[in-house]
């Protein structure tokens, strides 16, 4: 498994693991606390596991959390998607920057989300599984949205949405979703 840093986000990997292929299928470590920690992240500081399935076209996103935030890695196990980080780190160097990734179940690779940054991702294919390691346990009152279609960050989804849960639907706009977290 190797570490590669995402250069649109600073302090985002992507962690490539390494499948062992053979006519049964493959093997593959999806986490190794050694290259977890070769980087400088606390592999221990992650206490949920979390499953989504989704179906093509589905969007879940854009999500933050308020107060210190929330780290996680997130990795496809099965099917495709499109997953999508935004930096909302003020003191960031690169602040509001988005980065997209393609992430599959025949890649296995992860990526780490710092604390502070959006994340959101479609479902590419029929059944999309994302599963999530993260660093605090869940606080519903910490919630927040961003509008995945805001103007100003201007992701280019691939696909038409084809559901999304109301939350989402009804985000606010990214500047109303900051005025609001400073509030």
């Amino acid at each position: 498994m190797k570490a590669t840093e995402v250069p649109a986000i600073d302090g985002a990997y992507l962690f490539e693991p390494t499948p062992y292929a053979d006519e049964r299928g493959f093997f593959c470590r999806t986490f190794d606390s050694d290259v977890v920690r070769s980087v400088g992240l606390d592999p221990d500081a992650f206490v949920q596991d979390s499953l989504s399935r989704s179906a093509r076209g589905v969007l879940r996103g854009l999500h933050l959390r308020s107060g210190d935030g929330e780290a996680k890695l997130v990795r496809c196990s099965y099917g495709r998607i499109f997953d999508v980080v935004v930096d909302l780190r003020k003191d960031s160097p690169t602040y509001r920057n988005v980065a997209s990734f393609e992430l599959s179940g025949e890649t296995q690779v992860t990526l780490y989300v710092p604390a502070g940054c959006a994340h959101g991702f479609q479902a590419l294919t029929q059944t999309a599984d994302t599963a999530y390691r993260i660093d605090r346990p869940h606080d519903p009152a910490e919630d927040v949205t961003i509008a995945f279609d805001d103007p100003e960050l201007a992701i280019p989804w691939p696909l038409p949405v084809t559901s999304m849960s109301r939350r989402d639907r009804e985000a606010p706009s990214l500047a109303k979703a900051l005025l609001h977290q400073e509030s």
